[in-house]
């Protein structure tokens, strides 16, 4: 074949040699995607499903040709067209400026996610996570943007005690970053809403350690912090008007010495005593911190983003993004966002008792639920429940099941994905606008 292969969209069956119902079909240098007949997010899917198949047979570099081309089918086959090793070469054919500038800047986002999330723990650390954000972040806001990174021991000092109890154990130090974009120019303007993410950058489980072929995946474990990120990225590049905050906890979750222990507890700036009952359960008590930081900053929405929990991932797979709140209209909010830009998320409960069934014989809380029946991701929702005010009001929490494929599928090649970070800008502009 070609170095540069061709693709175009076709509304015809392939024909009988390439196999019944064939999703692809060839021409010397020259592939036919056929699609169906259906609804778009059908169509949608089988352009991913053919880029990823394209993609693995070692075809490096592809031009979208012909007619039925628009931004939305451009992205999936991008989205299947990627590995995270490897150089590959995309060219999109004609597009309008409008929908060339759109998908630049979804594919800008959605590179930056998949690549840091991808990144080794030896070079995806917490200080180097938070300064990557920064300058990614100052590239689109320029003087719009300030920020604020607390480290180590200053930590402790202004009483950020989950993130630097978690990240004690490492030397590389645990981080706080505090990004303030502010777009309109009054230092006394209202921050609208604030994104949090946790960021733990590696996680061993610490003294409850996670098996070899668990804790291989876990430098993915940052997740949440790039997926935010990511999506204010995208929300600023579409004309994001309104003072944001995005706040990352960020530390390595590692054995030693020094690393926070079972029974230990932990009291957070706003009272509330936390009990180590599994060292493995840490993204909650960074997130913690976090929480209160966006609850202090006055933001009327927070959104928070993180890949917290297995549960979540053994009730919807790989392919939902799970979505709790106590605020029912702003998880009705976070499911339309999804619905809007063609990702995939899903409701799980979260009522004010559920933290009830976080117990401990010596704190307030337990950082897990021991009790039979209990559901382990709706349990972590309501621990994060706790450090948000107004009982919830305005608050959303996504736990990313969907983010990280451990090992490669028909859609997706191993690693990060990106999938969330859409519904995150959609919802951000949504309560902006």
């Amino acid at each position: 074949m070609a170095d540069m292969m061709n693709v175009r969209l076709s509304s015809q069956a392939a024909a009988a040699q390439w196999g019944e119902g064939a999703l692809l079909s060839f021409n010397g240098d020259e592939a036919y995607l056929h699609l169906a007949a259906g609804q778009e997010k059908e169509a949608l899917r089988a352009i991913q499903r053919a880029a990823r198949r394209l993609e693995s047979s070692g075809i490096k570099r592809i031009k979208l040709v012909g007619e039925g081309w628009n931004g939305e089918r451009r992205y999936a086959f991008a989205q299947g067209f990627y590995a995270a090793k490897g150089v590959r070469e995309l060219d999109f054919g004609e597009q309008s400026d409008q929908e060339a500038a759109e998908l630049a800047a979804l594919l800008k986002a959605t590179r930056w996610v998949r690549e840091v999330t991808n990144g080794c723990p030896e070079a995806i650390y917490p200080m180097s996570l938070a300064e990557s954000a920064l300058l990614l972040i100052r590239s689109l806001g320029g003087d719009k943007v300030t920020a604020r990174i607390t480290a180590g021991e200053a930590l402790r000092e202004s009483g950020h005690i989950g993130i630097w109890s978690v990240g004690r154990g490492s030397e590389r130090e645990p981080v706080l970053l505090e990004l303030d974009y502010n777009p309109t120019g009054d230092a006394n303007a209202p921050v609208v809403a604030a994104l949090v993410g946790k960021g733990i950058t590696f996680d061993s489980g610490g003294y409850s350690m996670k098996s070899s072929d668990n804790m291989l995946p876990m430098k993915s474990d940052m997740g949440g912090a790039a997926m935010v990120t990511g999506a204010l990225a995208l929300a600023i590049s579409r004309g994001l008007n309104k003072r944001v905050k995005l706040i990352l906890c960020c530390a390595e979750n590692l054995v030693s010495g020094h690393a926070f222990k079972l029974g230990d507890i932990l009291t957070y700036r706003n009272g509330i005593s936390v009990e180590i009952q599994n060292t493995d359960a840490e993204g909650r008590l960074v997130l913690a911190d976090g929480l209160l930081a966006a609850s202090e900053s006055g933001a009327a929405y927070i959104l928070d983003a993180a890949t917290l929990t297995g549960a979540a991932k053994t009730a919807l797979g790989r392919d939902y993004n799970a979505v709790f709140a106590l605020d029912e209209a702003e998880q009705v909010r976070a499911l339309a966002a999804a619905n809007a830009e063609n990702e995939k998320a899903w409701p799980l409960p979260l009522e004010p008792w559920h933290a009830g069934q976080l117990t401990s014989a010596f704190a307030e809380l337990g950082n897990v639920a021991s009790a039979e029946g209990t559901a382990g991701a709706t349990t972590a929702a309501a621990f994060l429940s706790r450090f948000v005010r107004d009982e919830g009001k305005g608050w959303v929490h996504l736990d990313l099941a969907a983010s990280y494929q451990k090992s490669g599928n028909e859609l997706w090649a191993t690693g990060a994905k990106g999938h969330g970070l859409r519904t995150i800008a959609r919802w951000l502009q949504e309560v902006c606008a």
